[in-house]
């Protein structure tokens, strides 16, 4: 085992303006498992994220919604949990880069970088929006990328060509707020110079350091530490400043000026740490260190994973904040590219091609089916991976099932009162932990479980060829044990290489081997003469075709419902019978989000206490943002024939109240049940 290393570990904050998404929890996986992988090996790891929380962005979605930037923010960070338990990704802390953390070194990064002569002023002029009255952040502008020419780009990069320039760079702008043309006004801002010689000489060392970048991210950065034709560098100064009304961090001794939020938003790796440290986190952890003693530790090493549209930011403008300020910076940056579905077409919830982490777990998808999926495709290079629901179910039931689990299930049946036979090491055992081990370490997990699988074959092939319900019938019983003795602890080693993929069925199967939680430094050592096994228990079933059918179910939106009347005339006399023919169901809403192409509809996940989920589309989103209705009861007309609408098919109706005259304003509320209530009631 290697000498205990201390890690400081993240992924990219993802902007707290909506739920999670698939490539987010690809990411976080990407990167629990070689925090897993880590600690089996004996490393000190501090796993941290936070919500990025600041931003234009967010503040124009939280007026709309009629709430604080802050409540918005804490109402998305509200709906994070079930999917990093869901997924097992397990975080030491997850913070928000508004907390008094962030602002606290957000401005001493800035005080240091100013007082290190890298922060100067300047008035320029800037987009403003005459139909809203505001200065324009840049998101909020858009045109033609004046480097590649892609249409619709934003203000501050393209994510084309992943070029870096000025809004007003951009051709043929326009105010993605209102449409409108937008105008040009003076302001002061405030520039990190990137420019400064100092700057692009530490760059290009930082960037060409070993193994710091892989090499296809580092060919695509060197373009900017490069002069241009007119001998001048590429990476201009930086813009860091922004205008009020802005939602983040004000700039010391500047009133009215505002931290761009690209600017705090990596500091906030810095403060979920800090807040860590200060609320006893890592002390209970194991360790002995202050936050300040850690950070400036030289032997903590610090690796950042992320996606390959922000490696601007990640490789040149962060590692340059970082060390001007006088803090370590990174040792390593991980970049992966992004996730297709079926061949490389692109996610689309409105054509049945998203995969919705949320509506997977709720479809009783075992979640460690999609972790070894992914971790199958990924290699430590920044490529682009492909789902493929065929292929997806075909190596989880083949690999899984067929394969390592398989060897349990046939073998304990041999070994009479699961006491394990005389064994020996095997010899391809140590070596393929070893391998495994390095290739963990190289994030090159899908060779790593091709070796494994292939291991697995091995194993599978001894015991097909010793065929040991012949040898008992031969009266070989003991010669059977020893045979599935052996395959019983193969069946380990392979477990322990597994283990960072898959921590829930290797905890299962460390339960049924009844041995000590395993580790790369006892994955190979046999369990010996003797020892005993516990009773088999089916480890994991198999993928069904009826699983990724509903998971890829296109969204069924259907008209606006009929709102329940109020204020208004009652509606004509019924019997009981005509009222006992509605089946009105106490309903769970398992998830909600907002409908590409609709401003009126959210489309609900329900849970009806019937084996499966329910869409339903309902005309609400005026009344709500879709996280404060994620987990909430509701009632639900279940047996309304379902009807195919122009966004596809809707399957019940959810009941809400509003007032009949819409002049009155009154607003929309969703019946919500008392506590109590359970999914699959029926309300008489």
């Amino acid at each position: 085992m290697p000498a205990q290393r201390k890690l400081f570990v993240t992924t990219a904050l993802p902007y707290a303006n909506g739920n999670f998404h698939i490539g987010h929890i690809m990411e976080y996986i990407q990167a629990d498992i070689w925090v897993r992988h880590q600690r089996m090996q004996g490393s000190q790891v501090h796993f941290v994220c936070a919500d990025d929380a600041h931003g234009a962005p967010i503040m124009i979605a939280a007026e709309k919604a009629g709430k604080s930037p802050q409540q918005f923010v804490a109402d998305i960070a509200a709906g994070r949990k079930p999917y990093l338990d869901g997924f097992h990704i397990a975080f030491d802390n997850w913070h928000s880069t508004d907390a008094p953390e962030n602002h606290e070194l957000a401005q001493q990064i800035y005080r240091d970088l100013n007082a290190n002569g890298l922060i100067s002023s300047k008035v320029i002029e800037q987009f403003f929006d005459p139909a809203k009255n505001m200065f324009l952040p840049d998101r909020f502008i858009k045109g033609e990328c004046p480097n590649c020419h892609s249409k619709d780009q934003y203000g501050d990069n393209c994510e084309v060509c992943s070029k870096v320039y000025s809004p007003t760079d951009l051709i043929n702008p326009y105010s993605a707020l209102s449409g409108a043309t937008p105008v040009l006004k003076s302001s002061e801002h405030f520039f990190f110079k990137l420019s400064d010689p100092r700057c692009m000489a530490f760059l290009k060392e930082w960037t060409r350091g070993e193994g710091r970048l892989q090499t296809e991210v580092l060919n695509k950065i060197s373009e900017w530490l490069e002069p241009g034709e007119d001998g001048k560098a590429v990476l201009g100064d930086w813009d860091i400043s922004r205008d009020a009304p802005y939602f983040g961090i004000e700039i010391p001794d500047a009133p009215g000026k505002y931290f761009y939020v690209w600017l705090d938003a990596p500091v906030g790796y810095l403060a979920s740490l800090k807040n860590y440290f200060d609320k006893g986190g890592a002390q209970t952890a194991g360790e002995s260190m202050s936050y300040d003693q850690f950070a400036a530790d030289p032997d903590v090493e610090q690796y950042h994973f992320i996606g390959k549209d922000i490696i601007t930011f990640h490789t040149l403008f962060w590692p340059a904040m970082l060390h001007f300020s006088g803090r370590k910076v990174p040792d390593k940056v991980f970049v992966h590219g992004f996730l297709t579905v079926n061949n490389g077409e692109k996610m689309s919830k409105s054509r049945g091609t998203g995969l919705d982490p949320l509506k997977y777990l709720s479809l009783g998808m075992n979640p460690e089916w999609l972790r070894y999926y992914l971790a199958a495709k990924l290699s430590g290079r920044n490529e682009d991976i492909d789902f493929n629901p065929d292929d997806f179910m075909a190596r989880v039931n083949s690999d899984l099932v067929g394969k390592y689990i398989n060897i349990a299930s046939r073998a304990v049946k041999f070994v009479p009162g699961g006491k394990l036979a005389a064994t020996h090491a095997e010899p391809g055992a140590q070596a393929l932990v070893e391998n495994v081990r390095a290739l963990y370490e190289a994030r090159d997990y899908g060779r790593a479980l091709r070796e494994i699988m292939a291991y697995a074959d091995k194993v599978n092939l001894r015991f097909d060829t010793a065929a040991p319900w012949k040898l008992v019938k031969e009266g070989k019983a003991a010669e059977a044990a020893a045979v599935c003795s052996m395959c019983l602890e193969s069946f380990k080693v392979m477990t322990a290489c597994l283990k960072p993929v898959m921590p829930a069925l290797a905890a299962q199967a460390e339960a049924f081997l009844q041995c000590a939680p395993l580790d790369w430094s006892t994955a190979a050592a046999p369990m010996g003469e003797g020892h005993a096994v516990g009773v088999y228990k089916h480890l994991m079933q198999r993928v069904e075709e009826k699983q990724l059918d509903a998971l890829f179910e296109p969204p069924a939106p259907a008209a606006p419902q009929q709102i329940v009347p109020g204020g208004e005339e009652l509606a004509p006399t019924i019997s009981i019978d005509d009222f006992a023919k509605i089946d009105l169901r106490i309903a769970r809403i398992v998830n909600c989000e907002a409908v590409e192409g609709s401003t009126k509809l959210l489309r609900l996940t329900l849970d009806v206490g019937e084996g499966r989920m329910r869409n339903v589309f309902s005309g609400i989103a005026s009344a709500y943002q879709p996280a404060e209705l994620v987990g909430k009861l509701t009632v639900m007309v279940a047996n309304l024939a379902p009807r195919k609408m122009k966004f596809g098919l809707s399957e019940g109706m959810v009941l809400a109240a509003s007032h009949g005259d819409e002049k009155a304003n009154s607003g929309i509320y969703v019946l919500n049940p008392w506590p109590g209530a359970q999914p699959g009631m029926r309300v008489r």
